[in-house]
């Protein structure tokens, strides 16, 4: 069951880390905003559709303010990240989003629930901050700004959280129903804010394509990995796998955008995986948790 799980998370972070990429390929004004309301929008439908038809879609029997919460953290997760990329880049803006949700999940462990990671968790954390950190060690590329780096910490504070709620809403419900009913509600929440950009981006090819795959596939479908993935793990396990994400932006970087990495940056991606690997073989704690 552990070993499925972790699977499920890194699959669902690896599809996750093509967000960046492929939001580079949307029209120029595309604002990221917009861009994050759309993918929500577009993410939820098919999420909504795909409970519907299994028959697996309920209103009733939940706590009502995690599920709040989770769509909350869900609908600002969108515009902070999306704009934290924008203003510092796709690979600072990943990282401090990303790098930072690990230590905000295990701090929010042990303040809710008096539990503190264990060795293995700290090791692997700590391997995979500091692959980031190599990863992405490219002074003349990278872009300090302090709202941006704001906005990407509150994208990983959004991310810890609703990860740590959705645990809670797993353990009444199934996942699938779970990923449909907070995405749904999510989507409601921040769909509003359609209304004050410039949306003839959507009916580009380009624009239109882009937003159809971070929606359906690295958003619907990696999410519904990511909530089948967490029913085995814990929260704070779940989080530290999520740094697969940047790993594989900047594999896609290279590969798709032709950008190059240093010896540096590469010994980030193999501390990234070493990381993943002390996870992956730890043994089994309690499956609840």
């Amino acid at each position: 069951m552990r070993s499925a799980s972790t699977l499920f998370v890194l699959f669902a972070a690896m599809l996750w880390g093509t967000t960046g990429t492929a939001q580079s390929f949307a029209p120029d004004g595309t604002h990221p905003v917009a861009f994050g309301a759309f993918r929500l929008c577009i993410g939820g439908g098919a999420l909504l559709l795909f409970s519907i038809l299994q028959k697996n879609f309920s209103l009733s029997g939940w706590p009502l303010p995690t599920l709040i919460a989770a769509a909350c953290c869900m609908a600002f997760y969108q515009p902070f990240f999306f704009s934290a990329v924008l203003m510092t880049g796709v690979a600072v803006g990943t990282v401090t989003a990303i790098g930072s949700a690990p230590v905000i999940a295990g701090l929010l462990e042990w303040l809710l629930y008096k539990r503190i990671p264990d060795r293995k968790w700290w090791a692997a954390t700590f391997t995979a901050i500091t692959g980031c950190v190599f990863l992405f060690a490219n002074p003349q590329a990278i872009t300090v700004d302090p709202v941006g780096m704001l906005l990407a910490l509150g994208a990983g504070t959004a991310f810890a959280t609703y990860t740590i709620v959705s645990k809670e809403l797993l353990n009444s419900h199934p996942p699938d129903t779970v990923t449909a009913v907070v995405f749904t509600l999510a989507a409601v929440l921040l769909s509003p804010v359609l209304f004050f950009f410039d949306l003839d981006w959507i009916a580009t090819p380009e624009g239109l394509g882009t937003g159809l795959y971070i929606g359906v596939i690295a958003t619907a479908f990696a999410y519904l990995l990511f909530a089948r993935g967490l029913q085995g793990i814990k929260p704070s396990t779940a989080v530290t796998l999520s740094l697969a994400e940047p790993m594989t932006a900047a594999l896609l970087g290279v590969a798709i955008v032709g950008e190059t990495l240093s010896l540096l940056s590469w010994t980030g991606v193999c501390l990234l995986m070493m990381s993943i690997v002390i996870l992956s073989i730890q043994r089994k704690t309690e499956a609840g948790i």
